[in-house]
């Protein structure tokens, strides 16, 4: 089995640590590729970002041109799964509903802990797109931004911790999820701190692939993923930037 987990910024030290991570949990026999956009902004923070995002997501995948048996899309919260799901006949997860719709199996409420509050609507609308808001308890912010993650990982445990800690205390969160595609590899560290599950979207998403895989099930194409219907499309980005 491949998958393919797509980070959805440009940062490539993201995509490795990503990649770790989905590697950690994979089945032996699952290949795991990570793939870095060619186009896009270096962290995904916004609306601007992350409808960019979608598009760099889409050319990306399209370009490889190897077999693949799913995808996984590394970023929470951010636009463009539909698009795959459309352009795709193997199955499309997302962190962000892979991560919430795990949590649901561990408690009566999660709450999830991301980065900027900027981001915090952006997820709120995902999960409610996705028909998995209404179990969560809050989505709090640690105030780090993506690539200060990357650059000092125990401020960021911390940062973490001080808002899981408050959606435990406060929200009555039973499970917390972490919000960003680049906390992949922190739940352990946050679960000693917190005491309660910390489910991580990558982690999540690879196990839910394969199990999608195993079964032999992929997205309904009767409807809503239909296939795009053929037309002259002017400009697609793969066209550029070789």
């Amino acid at each position: 089995m491949r998958i393919l987990i797509v980070n959805v910024n440009t940062t490539q030290a993201i995509t490795e640590a990503i990649a770790e991570q989905a590697r950690s949990v994979a089945s032996p026999g699952t290949e795991i590729v990570g793939l870095t956009p060619w186009f896009g902004a270096e962290s995904v923070e916004g609306n601007f970002e992350s409808y960019l995002a979608a598009i760099a997501v889409m050319d990306r995948v399209l370009s490889y041109d190897q077999p693949y048996d799913a995808v996984i899309q590394a970023g929470y919260g951010e636009h463009g799964r539909e698009g795959l799901q459309e352009l795709l006949e193997v199955p499309v997860v997302d962190i962000t509903d892979a991560a919430a719709s795990t949590a649901m199996y561990l408690g009566h409420a999660y709450s999830v802990v991301t980065t900027l509050d900027r981001t915090v609507p952006l997820i709120e609308d995902r999960l409610k797109l996705s028909g998995l808001y209404d179990r969560c308890a809050s989505v709090r912010a640690s105030g780090l931004a993506v690539l200060e993650l990357e650059a000092d990982p125990q401020r960021a445990v911390e940062a973490i911790v001080e808002q899981a800690e408050r959606a435990v205390r406060d929200d009555k969160a039973e499970v917390i999820c972490l919000g960003c595609g680049g906390m992949a590899g922190l739940d352990e560290q946050i679960r000693q701190r917190t005491g309660v599950p910390v489910v991580d979207g990558v982690s999540a998403a690879v196990t839910i692939a394969e199990s999608l895989v195993r079964l032999g099930l992929s997205t309904s194409k009767v409807r809503t993923y239909a296939t795009p219907r053929v037309k002259k499309v002017i400009g697609w980005p793969m066209q550029f930037g070789r």
